[in-house]
């Protein structure tokens, strides 16, 4: 056979795989965490924690941290002044993602989206379905690019934050920032 003949069914050909490709992308990512919630404080924030903690530990940098109100207008002004920051390279938020009448977040959030990720909420729910069954549905936790950076918004459970840091944005993240930065 020809050395230069391109098999097209030889899976990954002509690009790394996908371990590889991710692997490339590793790096270190500036983050600022916002919890939304009407209750919580520093000292009870417990998922805000969690986030905070997941991304140290994979090498990442907490950059801002906040908890705002379940206030659409405060929610939007806080990740639109972070995502105006030169040192925020993405923007991780847990709380109001629920059907609640003071649950807002999905709409603050989805306001500011230029792209959406809607596997991140697909695969979100999916998961959280295997662990909680159908009350899963009820999640309306969403991600996107917004001024060229990833927000990703999660319910603010501790077991959803932790599904959602191991699972989905903790091994993604660098890939992510590295994607968009290209």
């Amino acid at each position: 056979m020809d050395a230069r003949f391109i098999d097209p069914y030889t899976p990954n050909y002509g690009s790394p795989s996908a371990e590889a490709h991710r692997k490339e992308g590793e790096r270190a990512v500036n983050c600022a965490v916002l919890t939304i919630s009407d209750t919580r404080t520093k000292d009870t924030d417990h998922s805000g924690e969690l986030v905070r903690q997941n991304l140290v530990w994979r090498g990442h940098e907490i950059v801002a941290y906040e908890i705002v109100p379940d206030d659409p207008a405060r929610i939007r002004d806080t990740i639109a002044g972070w995502l105006d920051r030169d040192d925020v390279e993405a923007v991780i938020t847990n709380g109001g993602t629920g059907v609640a009448g003071r649950d807002n977040t999905f709409d603050a959030i989805s306001g500011l989206l230029e792209k959406r990720l809607d596997g991140f909420g697909e695969i979100f729910r999916m998961l959280s379905y295997q662990e909680i069954g159908a009350a899963a549905m009820l999640s309306r936790a969403i991600a996107g690019i917004a001024n060229g950076k990833p927000v990703f918004s999660t319910p603010g459970s501790s077991n959803a934050v932790k599904l959602a840091m191991e699972k989905l944005i903790g091994p993604e993240l660098g890939h992510v920032v590295f994607e968009l930065t290209k």
